[in-house]
């Protein structure tokens, strides 16, 4: 599973003659607690996962959301290993690379989620766009500070040469976060290209990594393929394992918070508005490769909600326009004070949300690549991938796309391509923090957007708020008022 070269480093670091060599942690702990104690890890409490910053006491954040994601990911890894893998412990997943990538996988984000990553692709559009996975490995690989050394042999050149090295992590550990294998194109028109060629009608971040980063995609390639044949999509087994468990923490713990928010009960959820379902059930068919109709949807929902329904024998049920309402009639009681202990209840809402986890993580399956193990297949069985994909969908359309949300968005849009366009004008870089200066200094021109912006996306929305403030002459204690 795993070989030499997958724990070589960029630069060579040589143990210091006055110190104990540290023979009890492997190369890919190192990294795990080089990771734990950088900035930008640090940053994610500051971040927004779903509801903004200043919510953050009473809601996840982005570090909460990260330590789940980890915490579901070791909990797969393990399984993987006494499940499929008893008998092979040569090719055991390591828990520590896996909860590595688990951890660093949403270190790129921007202040304000997905809007602010969607207003720095603009404001980069024309010098090679911005996208939230992208910047983490840009974060890990030039950044993040651990190496000084010579400050020459880790600086950008005139000639545009980046010779700094972030954390100098194992070639392994990155490939861990590498997700999207394409790197993302340098213009508006290649991006124009692009989405024509995905039948896209918008320009929109492109998910993959910046072609500054094309080297060391490359020398990550050849450290972990090794003389194996490529893989058309390079995609190593602890960076799938990373990215279910997202797609089960999001679906599980963002429809947690959204009841306690109050946005829905499972009442509302079940019979939701048929234009939301039937925009569910065209997204899980286009996911799947199935065709879905909104009957569909809601017997998928009704069977994640089961406990809403007690009489209703849920498996093989075919479910009818007509006895969905007989739900209700028959169960009234019980439909009705079960989906509000559902909502208002803490103690309910941990229950649902900790049996759908445990239930998710025991679908996922797996199937050993014996010629490229670093390669092996991960993968969630056809019925917990309907679930799970169902619940993804009603949770950006009936949160991240509500109003409440919306406004928020829109003035983080305002605020970031504001503080983009400062500092990127004249004499904005005066504004900068000393190293970022010195950095822009030494640095060609053709780099300059993409320093400021790596500044940028490394804020925390409050600090992002702060600065804007600070700016505009405004003092704002919120960034939005509520509508009503």
């Amino acid at each position: 599973m795993y070989t030499d070269n997958d724990q070589l480093r960029v630069i060579v670091e040589h143990e210091k003659p006055d110190v104990e060599a540290e023979l009890y942690r492997t190369e890919f702990r190192r990294d795990y607690a080089r990771l734990i104690h950088s900035p930008s890890f640090r940053r994610l409490q500051g971040k927004t996962q779903l509801f903004p910053w200043f919510e953050s006491d009473i809601f996840r954040n982005r570090l909460i959301h990260s330590l789940e994601v980890a915490q579901i990911a070791k909990s797969i890894a393990i399984r993987i290993n006494n499940v499929f893998q008893s008998k092979d412990p040569e090719n055991f997943i390591d828990t520590d690379l896996v909860e590595f990538a688990a951890l660093a996988h949403d270190l790129g984000h921007p202040p304000f989620g997905h809007i602010g990553e969607a207003a720095l692709d603009e404001c980069m559009i024309k010098s090679g766009g911005f996208e939230g996975n992208a910047q983490t490995l840009r974060l890990l690989t030039k950044q993040e500070k651990k190496l000084f050394g010579d400050r020459k042999d880790y600086w950008i050149t005139k000639d545009g040469d980046d010779r700094r090295v972030g954390l100098n992590l194992t070639y392994r550990s990155l490939a861990s976060i590498l997700k999207y294998d394409r790197p993302i194109p340098l213009t508006k028109k290649d991006r124009k290209k692009y989405s024509k060629n995905n039948g896209e009608k918008e320009i929109k971040p492109v998910k993959g990594y910046y072609l500054e980063e094309q080297e060391i995609v490359d020398k990550i390639k050849a450290h972990i393929q090794g003389g194996s044949t490529p893989h058309q999509k390079f995609k190593t087994i602890e960076c799938k394992i990373m990215d279910i468990a997202d797609d089960i923490a999001y679906s599980t713990y963002d429809l947690e918070d959204g009841l306690k928010a109050g946005f829905y009960n499972p009442l509302d959820i079940v019979f939701a508005k048929k234009e939301v379902l039937r925009k569910i059930a065209k997204k899980l068919s286009e996911k799947i490769g199935t065709e879905f109709t909104v009957r569909d949807v809601q017997g998928v929902l009704v069977r994640i909600f089961k406990d809403v329904f007690p009489d209703v024998e849920i498996e093989g049920f075919d479910l009818t326009s007509k006895n969905i309402k007989s739900f209700l009639i028959m169960n009234f009681s019980h439909t009705y004070k079960t989906a509000k202990e559902l909502s208002n209840s803490g103690f309910h809402r941990t229950k649902l949300t900790s049996e759908m986890v445990g239930r998710f993580i025991q679908g996922v399956n797996y199937k050993l690549d014996k010629k490229s193990p670093a390669f092996s297949s991960v993968f969630l069985s056809d019925d917990t991938l309907i679930q799970v994909e169902t619940l993804k969908l009603y949770n950006y359309y009936s949160q991240i796309l509500s109003p409440k949300l919306k406004i928020i968005e829109c003035r983080g849009n305002e605020i970031v391509k504001h503080i983009f366009k400062t500092l990127t004008g004249k004499g904005g870089k005066l504004l900068l923090p000393e190293d970022y200066q010195e950095l822009l200094a030494n640095s060609p021109k053709s780099c300059r957007d993409r320093i400021i912006c790596d500044y940028i996306s490394g804020m925390t929305d409050n600090f992002c708020l702060e600065f804007y403030g600070r700016l505009t002459s405004e003092k704002p204690e919120t960034i939005f008022k509520p509508s009503s």
